[in-house]
């Protein structure tokens, strides 16, 4: 554990913020709990955790807190009980329910923390020592399949280039001998050459290849959404070419089945978070740590690094306010038409989605927003983050026809004709007609 919990000071506030509830009489836990809920927000920020209050899980009830990590994966949580609870049935009936996993009970005056669904520490919260033991003993739990995933994302991390050059090595094998692939390859780099740029070269489709092979399914499980590749318009064109590429094996899994080692491991790991929101976070930090261990080169040209949430939640709120007090409008106006250039992962126009009135909803995701990404891997993301917050909001799906596969740049400037599939050209088409009143996004700040 990076912190030393003995020295930190927020065990003088939480000693003093119980010393002032004695003092008072104040017992029920509504109140009590607020000392300890302070203590661990202000420990778990220390070892990159965020504590989130009352979050609904899936396989769980609600409890009083749960700490996430840098993934948004659940990695310990917190139940708060009165004085007047019996702790220890009150442990036993959670039992019943559910697996304990790194889960602190506690009543302000005694802790119990079980880990792996067996008491692991009790402490005496009036014993400075013991407090401090139980909190090292809680933030320094790894369980087995986390300890798994972590290892899997590193090496991961790590083996991209590796595994990547075995991908081209089997690339260049198929070029040799499987005429399919040959046909399908030149059949793809025409459409590349006309849409993207005219000198793109051969390796360069290759290596957009990869990066379809190596995440594209991770984007089915942890999204199960086992339909993406049929229903994405780029991804329906390079499904052509990977189909050809993996023909002379029995499957594609057969074709990838070197990797099963890092995808199982992290399939698992996200298969525990149901919130689509925490989806999304997760996924942005694996595409983020893929970048930087496949191409560090590209990473930094492109600016590969999606912006946190609260600096997208504050620029959105901004062009709001603004649209407000200067224009008398507001992001839910219809015929407000806005585009983020620079999509990334779509954190932009997810977003504005959830901003929106929900009378106004169907009507600004047809029509008014418009996103545009050039690097693959973003852009396979965003549609599914935007396709699935519109979903949820809506309670339909409905293709997002507002993202387009394109350089926002070179649209200005009418280098692009046709762009891969003619869904994609027509999408481009109506966002070059549209009369655009907000640009808001992340550019790739590095690419000059």
């Amino acid at each position: 554990m990076p912190i030393n919990v003995s020295t930190h000071k927020a065990l003088d506030t939480y000693a003093a913020a119980l010393a002032a509830y004695s003092a008072q009489g104040v017992a029920h836990e509504q109140a009590t709990r607020l000392a300890f809920s302070t203590l661990l927000d202000t420990l778990s920020k220390t070892v990159s955790w965020t504590l989130v209050l009352e979050q609904a899980l899936a396989n769980r009830k609600r409890p009083d807190g749960t700490l996430l990590d840098s993934f948004k994966i659940p990695r310990g949580y917190w139940e708060a009980k009165d004085t007047a609870d019996d702790l220890d049935a009150e442990i036993q009936a959670k039992i019943r329910l559910d697996p304990l996993t790194n889960i602190i009970f506690e009543d302000t005056r005694r802790a119990v923390l079980y880990q792996s669904g067996r008491p692991a520490f009790e402490a005496d919260l009036t014993q400075r020592t013991q407090l401090v033991a139980l909190l090292n003993a809680f933030f320094g739990y790894t369980g087995e399949q986390i300890a798994e995933f972590h290892a899997a994302v590193r090496e991961f991390q790590q083996r991209i280039p590796e595994l990547a050059q075995g991908l081209l090595a089997r690339i260049d094998e198929e070029r040799g001998q499987n005429k399919r692939f040959v046909g399908a390859f030149e059949t793809f780099h025409t459409i590349c050459k006309a849409s993207i740029d005219p000198q793109i070269s051969p390796t360069e489709i290759e290596i957009m290849l990869v990066q379809h092979l190596l995440t594209e399914r991770l984007f089915r499980t942890i999204f199960d959404n086992q339909d993406f590749t049929q229903r994405n318009v780029i991804a329906v064109e390079i499904e052509k070419v990977i189909g050809a590429l993996t023909s002379r094996s029995f499957s594609r899994r057969d074709f990838l089945k070197s990797l099963d080692y890092f995808y199982l491991a992290i399939e698992a790991t996200a298969a525990t978070i149901t919130d689509f929101a925490q989806k999304q976070s997760f996924l942005n930090t694996v595409y983020e740590r893929f970048f930087q261990g496949f191409s560090k080169d590209q990473a930094d040209t492109h600016g590969v690094v999606y912006t946190p949430q609260p600096i997208v939640d504050f620029m959105v709120a901004s062009v709001d306010e603004l649209l407000q007090r200067e224009f008398g409008k507001s992001l839910s106006t219809p015929g407000v038409k806005i585009l983020d250039p620079a999509t990334g992962t779509g954190n932009f126009i997810v977003n504005i989605l959830r901003r929106l009135n929900r009378r106004d909803l169907r009507q600004k995701y047809r029509e008014d927003l418009f996103a545009n990404e050039i690097m693959l891997l973003p852009y396979y993301i965003a549609s599914l983050n935007i396709e699935h917050a519109y979903y949820e909001l809506s309670g339909e799906y409905e293709p997002f026809e507002g993202i387009a596969f394109a350089d926002t740049l070179d649209l200005a400037e009418s280098q692009q004709l046709t762009l891969f599939a003619e869904e994609n050209t027509e999408r481009v088409e109506r966002q070059k007609q549209a009369e655009l009143t907000v640009i808001i996004g992340n550019p790739p700040y590095n690419v000059g």
